[in-house]
Order: C-alpha cells, then structure tokens, then sequence
C-alpha cells in the first residue's frame, strides 16, 4: 500500500529503513519496559530493519535511563537513527499516573490507532503491539473489546482471526487459530457458525504458507467433550463445525475434524499437524501458554498490513521493577520482521 499523497513527506522519511512500529500500550504496565528491552536486543541486528516506538518520550527516556539500557531515540520528524520515538498526543503524561488510570488508557487508545493509520498509508512495514488494560479503556468510556477487534474495524476488515503460536524449549511449536476470541464462555456455542470456523481454516492455511512451512495440516477442534460423543454431548460438531471441515477438504485443504481438543492438541505438540483450530480462548490458550508462556506471540491474520503482539497482559505487579521478561515481544518483534521481510 503506497503512501498517500499528504503523507509523502513522512513516507520518505521513514523509507530509509523498514521500520516496524511499536505501540507501547498500557503505559502504567510492563508494555514500555519490554518494548524498550527487545529493541535493546534486536536493535543489535544489522538486517535493514528500524523501529518507531510510538508514545510517550519522557516515560520512554526516563525507563531507559532507570534500566541501563542507553537506547538513542531519534527524533520522528527528522527520521535519523534505528530508533524513533513519536508520541501523537503532542504532550507527555503526567507523573505518577496509578495504574490502569483513565489518562493512561486514553493514551492507549490514541496510540494503537495512530500506528494503525500508520501501518494503512504504508508508513510502517508492520506494527507491533504492547498489551493495553481492557478494563481500564472501557472504564475510561470507549466501546473496546480487543486490540485485534479494534484493528480490524479500523482497516474495514471483516474476515479477520487470531493465531497464537509458540515453541517451547526444544523447538517445538503450537500455532493455534481461534473461531472465537472474547467471548463470554456461555455465548460461545451461539456465535459458532459454519462460516466463522471456515474462515479459521483459511486463514490457517494462509498462514501457513507465509511462514513458508512445508505443509499445512491443520486439525479443527470439537467444542464438547470428546467432540459431542457422535451427538450424546452437544450437535455443534455435527451442524456447524462438521460442514465447515467437509468444504475445506472440498477446496482441497489438508483438515481433519472436529476432533477432541484434549487428544488433538498432544498429536499437534508432536509435530502432526502445523495448526490447530480451536473454537474459543481458553481452549486454545491453556495449552500453548503450558509449552510457550514466554514466547508466544499473537499474530492477527487476514489483515491488510502486519501486526503482532506479545502474548502476555499489563502485569501490573511487576510494572515498574525492571524485571519483566521481554521474551514474547522480542519473538513478536522477529515474526513482524520475518513476515515484513518476505513482502508479506
């Protein structure tokens, strides 16, 4: 996507490299200090690659100082150095700010759109997001569900889904697409549709091939135990997840299902299938938090530019003692840059 003709100027600025934009999110959680420490790290790789941390330059300047970590920021406007800082509110925050405090979760707001905007216009080869308070936003007065969802309706996408993947100490890795996201359990069942599980599959396979893996076996999840027992525990296997598999299989995708979560993800884990469909959050998460809490990343397919996120939230008990694990954003830092790098 070219840039827009206003934006030409900003455009050739941040053209000198492929810059990746970081919304630091929550600025009273772990989101700055993480942010700063894996740009700390991967700063370090001569690969052609710059970084825009978008928000608050005073915080971000005093966090660096407090770690230790003597990042250079350069300015936005003039677009000199590996790191930029641009903060679009025009002020800094106040001090002291308690967290998940309104002030904080508005900036949050203004953040995450501005780097979308940005990442439209083609300012930006990806954008990687620091997790938000979604509490905090809403308690702040904005209709929020999720950074993926308010992406999604900001780019005008509406075929959207989630894939969290990790790997755990040995390499081996869970990627797990979600049908649903955040959703109240009880509701679940009732936003299932035959469409919505299709879509998952798609974008699964998508996914596949823009990780450049070899194959892309994907295995769809039944929602009830034992994936309804033939009917005895729950029909949605049979109306709506049953079909959805039948015409993937049709379109000639490599899919299996539905299958029962608790066996399907033991054969995943084993290398047996390179995605698993899983029909709601936790049933998806648990067990890719078990193997790869600290290098999961969320990777929102399906829209039109890049976007990735560490798979972790605020972590406020630990917010501002220098000890947070960078991990899951260094590796939503490297799958931004992996997937910026093949023209995705």
């Amino acid at each position: 996507m070219g840039c827009q003709t206003e934006e030409e100027d900003v455009c050739e600025v941040l053209s000198v490299m492929r810059r990746i934009g970081i919304c630091i999110g929550d600025a009273t959680g772990i989101g700055p200090e993480v942010a700063l420490k894996a740009v700390a790290a991967e700063g370090k790789e001569e690969d052609g690659f710059g970084y825009v941390l978008i928000g608050d330059r005073e915080h971000l300047e005093t966090l660096n100082e407090g770690l230790g970590l003597k990042l250079e920021f350069g300015a936005f406007e003039g677009g000199k150095g590996k790191i930029l800082v641009h903060n679009p509110l025009g002020k800094s925050l106040p001090a002291g700010l308690g967290q998940g405090s309104a002030p904080a979760a508005n900036a949050a707001m203004v953040w995450l759109k501005d780097t979308g905007e940005r990442c439209l216009r083609g300012e930006l080869k990806a954008m990687v997001t620091a997790p938000v308070n979604k509490e905090a936003i809403v308690r702040a007065g904005h209709s929020f569900v999720g950074q993926t969802e308010f992406l999604s309706q900001l780019a005008g996408a509406e075929r959207t889904a989630m894939m969290l993947l990790g790997e755990d100490d040995r390499g081996r890795w869970l990627r797990v697409v979600l049908v649903t996201t955040h959703l109240p359990l009880k509701k679940v069942s009732e936003n299932l549709t035959t469409g919505k599980v299709g879509l998952a599959i798609d974008l699964a396979a998508r996914a596949c091939a823009d990780l450049r893996l070899a194959r892309a076996r994907i295995g769809v999840c039944g929602l009830n135990p034992h994936a309804g027992e033939g009917g005895h525990m729950g029909t949605e296997e049979q109306t709506v997840i049953g079909p959805a598999v039948k015409a993937a299989q049709e379109r000639k995708l490599e899919v299996i299902g539905p299958v029962s979560a608790d066996a399907l993800f033991y054969y995943a884990y084993r290398g047996q299938y390179e995605v698993v469909v899983a029909m709601y959050h936790d049933q998806g998460l648990v067990p890719l938090k078990m193997i790869g809490f600290h290098t999961g990343v969320n990777w929102t397919l399906g829209l039109p530019f890049i976007r990735t996120s560490p798979d972790h939230g605020t972590a406020y008990d630990i917010a501002g003692q220098g000890k947070a694990n960078p991990s899951s954003m260094v590796a939503a830092i490297r799958l931004a840059k992996s997937l910026a790098g093949t023209g995705h």
